[in-house]
């Protein structure tokens, strides 16, 4: 895989070290995170709060930094700050001034909505702005950028530049915050391609996730 990725950067005219791969482990057991810490890998991506949780607390000896990458109810917020190095799914307001109750220093990505359907997650591109100036003024958020999902109707390179965008926006408030979370398995090249600094891949690298209650 990291050879794939290697490739797609260069194509990219862009450097390896320019990117963070976080390998999502949804559904797989803490054991299989261990061996891929044991691997070298350090980035680890969950994106439900109890199974997160639960993964942190049992490997909390290990040198792991937990990206948190799904929905995160706002009640669950002040747990997931306990654990999460980062959270990639920042969509509102109430959701920031939750998180900005802990004592732990967070990396933060403000996720938008690349689709017309207010019923997927992310902001709207209209309150790009406002969220970012809620995290900027957080004590405890870091702002490091935007992330996205791209749509499965439409094309990745499409979405992605529109993201790119979208990231310009928030770097002429904070021109630190330059990351941006995108790509999984089926994108990620076109996400690279489109200046991707995190790269949030699970299957490719953990197998088929097992069967699940």
């Amino acid at each position: 895989m990291r050879a794939d990725i290697a490739e797609a950067t260069r194509r990219a005219d862009r450097e390896p070290d320019e990117l963070t791969l976080i390998v999502v482990t949804k559904f797989h057991p803490a054991s299989l995170v261990r061996e891929l810490c044991a691997l070298g890998v350090r980035d680890v991506g969950e994106n439900r709060h109890q199974e997160a949780q639960a993964k942190a607390e049992e490997l909390a000896h290990l040198d792991l930094r937990w990206h948190f990458v799904g929905q995160l109810q706002t009640k669950k917020a002040r747990q997931a700050a306990k654990y999460a190095h980062a959270i990639h799914s920042i969509d509102r307001t109430r959701l920031v001034d939750a998180l900005d109750d802990g004592d732990r220093a967070i990396d933060a990505f403000v996720q938008i909505n690349l689709t017309d359907d207010p019923g997927r997650g992310g902001a709207a591109p209209d309150e790009i702005e406002s969220l970012a100036e809620r995290v900027l003024n957080s004590r405890a958020l870091r702002l490091r950028g935007v992330m996205a999902v791209a749509p499965i109707e439409e094309d990745p390179a499409r979405a992605f530049a529109r993201l790119r965008g979208y990231s310009d926006r928030v770097r002429a408030l904070a021109p630190e915050a330059d990351a941006i979370s995108a790509g999984m398995t089926h994108d990620y090249a076109e996400a690279i391609a489109e200046g991707a600094t995190h790269l949030r891949i699970g299957t490719a690298i953990t197998g088929k996730r097992p069967e699940h209650g």
